[in-house]
């Protein structure tokens, strides 16, 4: 599917609020609502729009705390696939990226504090050997963004 500007629109006010009625989506990019919904339908039949979510605080939730972890890996399929499993298995890990590099890995976690930062470190060495680890406890958040930038995405969905 190809998407034109209208399109972009949409995705940039859904990204920003996905619970906006159809009708004020419909109202700032000049349709109908009816042509706006077949829109929508349309951008997440195609896979432009993946899921919708809730933003949680994380605050109120007490997980606060953003750890930053590294890793440098043992190179065979063994150890990554042992790896990607213990990973996917702690749900204090929010991200993880192989990186190129001289690291191979980095994690962002999530946690109420040091100690259990403390117990996630424990658990993912008791699944994998890993031979280096650093950690980076964020101090302060000065950018966290959900929205993509679209400004990439030509009127021809490229």
């Amino acid at each position: 599917m190809s998407i034109d500007s209208r399109d972009i629109a949409c995705l940039s006010l859904l990204q920003t609020d996905a619970e906006l009625p159809v009708q004020a989506i419909a109202d700032r990019i000049a349709l109908s609502p009816s042509a706006t919904s077949r829109r929508i339908t349309q951008l997440r039949q195609s896979g432009f729009i993946l899921r919708v979510v809730a933003l949680l605080d994380r605050r109120l939730l007490r997980v606060p705390t953003t750890i930053f972890l590294t890793v440098r890996a043992v190179h065979n399929e063994e150890w990554t696939q042992r790896f990607r499993n213990a990973v996917a298995a702690i749900p204090e890990i929010v991200e993880a990226h192989r990186l190129a590099g001289n690291l191979d890995y980095i994690m962002r976690i999530v946690v109420p504090d040091v100690e259990a930062y403390d117990q996630i470190y424990k658990r993912l060495i008791a699944d994998v050997p890993i031979t280096e680890v650093s950690a980076y406890f964020s101090m302060e958040t000065l950018k966290e963004e959900t929205a993509l930038p679209l400004n990439h995405v030509d009127a021809a969905g490229r």
